[in-house]
């Protein structure tokens, strides 16, 4: 069986908006105690008291704190380039058995062009597509035949390159998007190559989404 703390330490590192918010001092701890008491008992395998759990939540925050700081710096200070494009559409359409030959149409047809943001990225049942406004009336009528599931417009993007190293440095993208979380801003897309990855998020978020990321990156001392 487990001993109060490292239960108690289990079961907050399996929560990581709480491990944040216990970071953050935003947390009574009373009542978390009380909260996650169950728990606790269920991995001890005997009963436990409230203030004991408190003393465990405690002596946590403190090492909780300590690792958060350093892991958000070294995510923060490996972080490259960061490149925001506005003016973006998003669509989203039902697979298909045609659905490649759209794709392949409209990049050949956009292939001349330049300063130009098109981007494809599928899943099982239904495929994204992120471009630049100016092609939007190109896209409608090419895949005016293709099952349309949504289509927004007045987006905007933030690409961040990351180190080479992200692919074994776990929290890379947890504590960036916890960064946005926080601020309550709406993440309406998320394409990821191997070094970097790029949020889409609408017009009027896109200012606070730059600042937050900038604003964390000189925290970190770059």
């Amino acid at each position: 069986m487990q001993t109060i703390p490292n239960a108690v330490e289990e079961v907050i590192k399996k929560k990581p908006f709480l491990e944040g918010a216990l970071v953050e001092g935003l947390v009574n701890l009373s009542a978390l105690a009380r909260q996650i008491k169950p728990d606790i008992e269920k991995r001890v395998g005997k009963e436990v008291n409230d203030s004991a759990v408190i003393m465990a939540l405690n002596r946590l925050v403190p090492r909780l704190e300590l690792m958060s700081q350093m892991k958000f710096k070294k995510v923060v200070q490996n972080i490259g380039d960061i490149i925001v494009r506005s003016n973006l559409a998003d669509y989203a359409f039902a697979n298909s058995p045609t659905l490649y030959e759209r794709q392949a149409e409209l990049l050949e047809s956009v292939s001349s062009m330049k300063d130009l943001f098109c981007t494809f990225s599928q899943g099982i049942y239904e495929t994204t597509l992120v471009v630049s406004n100016t092609i939007v009336p190109l896209v409608d009528k090419i895949f005016a035949s293709e099952s349309r599931i949504a289509r927004t417009l007045s987006l905007s993007s933030i690409t961040v390159k990351l180190p080479e190293e992200n692919a074994i440095c776990p929290g890379v993208y947890y504590y960036i998007f916890k960064e946005l979380a926080w601020d309550n801003i709406n993440i309406s897309e998320v394409i990821s190559t191997t070094n970097e990855f790029t949020v889409v998020v609408s017009d009027e978020d896109i200012h606070r989404a730059f600042t937050i990321l900038m604003e964390a990156k000189r925290q970190a001392g770059i």
